[in-house]
């Protein structure tokens, strides 16, 4: 279904706009959340169920878009996904209670989820096999620029307007985009027929994937498990996902064809998405966090320090498409994306509290063009030994997985920090003690300025060593930053083997295609 001339550039740019705002919004509201608590009249921990709906009805969905598509027609199912996503945006914008806004914001996941896989694979329809990798690194520029321009966007909307914008905007690219998609967008050849519907899988899919979520949102803020809630959502989950692979590879009719990781180049690819998911959203969750709470960053500040790591990523993605179209292996170019990404988490660990927007400039850069040189060949490699009727399913699991990683990513990043806050912040006041020469020279010196600008001599004293232990968990929250993206360094570095043992696939027709074109030559003969 190649396309060419204006209706091909047209299907690119509302596919685009419509996975970008999916993206975007995927993390603009953690921005929000401080906003939408005091509006609403719910604590930060509850109205963290905002951004918990919305990615569990993401994963939850993303596996099943191809045989959504299948059912439905692509086009039927890719429109109903940009108008669900839109109007639960208008509705989220309009909530007045907490429990109204996770329920639409649920319902938006649904659509957004829709939005992602189908999206690639119109891209990969539109475009000729030739030119995968530019449809490739057109989509990848909505999976990487939408999380990282999502915390700037945000911060300048709930500077200048209120929350419910960052739902407002949606609603004119969400229109064009279903307008456009209907008028250019054609229905695939290569579909599927449907003749059965799973329940039974689906509804193991649903209870596992959500209570797998569901654990790695709120694992770290309910102590894991301690937690009996999560104890019981980790049981569920294991339970009911092993059961959906062993249901999803014995019915005839399966609503997630777990068939195509028979493809050992899918399999081994979808490894390393998992791996980029990871290092993505750990290092958009870190860097953000670490510039806001030790160097005083706004929101807004943030999201113009990422700024030129985004630039490089729109200015790579097209030319790493073209030199991989031109004949570049694309081992060559994933082995040097991975290594590249592991350099830039390895930089950012030599950072201290004197870093300043030159000390990112130079990491986010290269992440910029490591994350572009990883993700395209990835993405082609993937998908390249498959028949084109699997084409949408595994495309779908290879995102499922990608947004695994980011899940899984952020709750080991988390609970990590957590745990080594606990260790050198002990490491570090070992060696602050009431006795040491160092220690009351300071706390002396501290004192005598609290009492200079007014304070008596008790409260100068508290005041000091509240100032020392302040500077101490400063420090402490430094070094657990440095550990964290050394974590990540060795994280990527050891996936370094795997890529060099990754061969191109070369798919061969099917059984049913070959039957079909059998009988098309015994017609032609007749």
């Amino acid at each position: 279904m190649a396309e060419h001339g204006f209706s091909k550039w047209i299907i690119v740019v509302t596919v685009i706009s419509a996975a970008l705002i999916q993206m975007i919004d995927t993390s603009i509201v953690n921005v929000a959340i401080t906003d939408m608590g005091a509006s609403l009249g719910a604590t930060i921990e509850d109205v963290a169920w905002v951004i918990t709906a919305y990615t569990v009805a993401n994963v939850i969905i993303i596996p099943m878009t191809s045989f959504l598509a299948d059912l439905f027609g692509l086009r039927n199912y890719y429109v109903a996904s940009i108008l669900l996503f839109t109007l639960a945006s208008f509705f989220c914008g309009n909530s007045h209670t907490l429990p109204e806004l996770v329920f639409f914001r649920f319902v938006q996941g649904l659509g957004g989820g829709g939005l992602v896989s189908t999206s690639q694979s119109i891209l990969f329809d539109t475009f000729s096999e030739k030119e995968r990798p530019m449809a490739a690194s057109i989509f990848g520029l909505g999976v990487v620029i939408g999380p990282t321009l999502a915390p700037m966007l945000g911060g300048w909307i709930i500077d200048n307007y209120s929350w419910p914008w960052i739902f407002f905007i949606n609603l004119p690219i969400g229109i064009i985009a279903a307008i456009l998609s209907w008028t250019y967008i054609k229905e695939r050849t290569h579909r599927r027929q449907v003749l059965r519907i799973d329940w039974a899988g689906i509804a193991l899919l649903i209870v596992g994937i959500a209570s797998l979520q569901y654990v790695l949102e709120r694992g770290q803020s309910e102590d894991w498990f301690d937690s009996r809630t999560i104890v019981l959502l980790a049981v569920t989950a294991v339970i009911s996902l092993v059961l959906f692979v062993w249901r999803e590879l014995t019915t005839k009719y399966p609503v997630v064809n777990l068939h195509v990781l028979k493809s050992r180049v899918l399999a081994s690819c979808g490894v390393l998405t998992f791996v980029i998911g990871f290092g993505l959203f750990a290092s958009v969750f870190v860097v953000p966090v670490f510039a806001q709470q030790l160097l005083g960053y706004t929101a807004m500040q943030t999201g113009l320090l990422l700024v030129p790591g985004a630039i490089v990523t729109m200015v790579m993605m097209p030319l790493v498409g073209r030199i991989q179209e031109k004949g570049m292996p694309p081992q060559v170019m994933l082995f040097t994306g991975f290594a590249l990404t592991a350099l830039y988490t390895f930089m950012l660990s030599r950072i201290n509290l004197d870093a300043g927007w030159g000390t990112f400039f130079g990491p986010l850069v290269i992440r910029g063009v490591g994350m572009s040189l990883a993700m395209i060949p990835l993405m082609t490699l993937a998908i390249s030994g498959l028949q084109p009727r699997d084409l949408p399913q595994g495309v779908a699991l290879n995102n499922m997985l990608r947004q695994l990683g980011g899940s899984f990513g952020i709750a080991i990043v988390t609970t990590y920090l957590a745990h080594r806050v606990g260790v050198n912040r002990v490491a570090l006041l070992s060696h602050v003690t009431q006795y040491g020469t160092a220690t009351q020279q300071r706390l002396s010196m501290l004192t005598n300025g609290f009492m200079a600008k007014g304070s008596s001599l008790a409260i100068a004293k508290q005041q000091a060593l509240a100032a020392i232990d302040g500077s101490v968990m400063r420090q402490t929250m430094v070094k657990s930053y440095i550990d964290i993206f050394l974590f990540v360094t060795i994280f990527f570095v050891l996936c370094l083997p795997l890529i060099l043992m990754i061969r191109r696939g070369h798919p061969a027709l099917d059984r049913e295609e070959m039957e079909e074109e059998r009988e098309l030559v015994l017609m032609n003969f007749e």
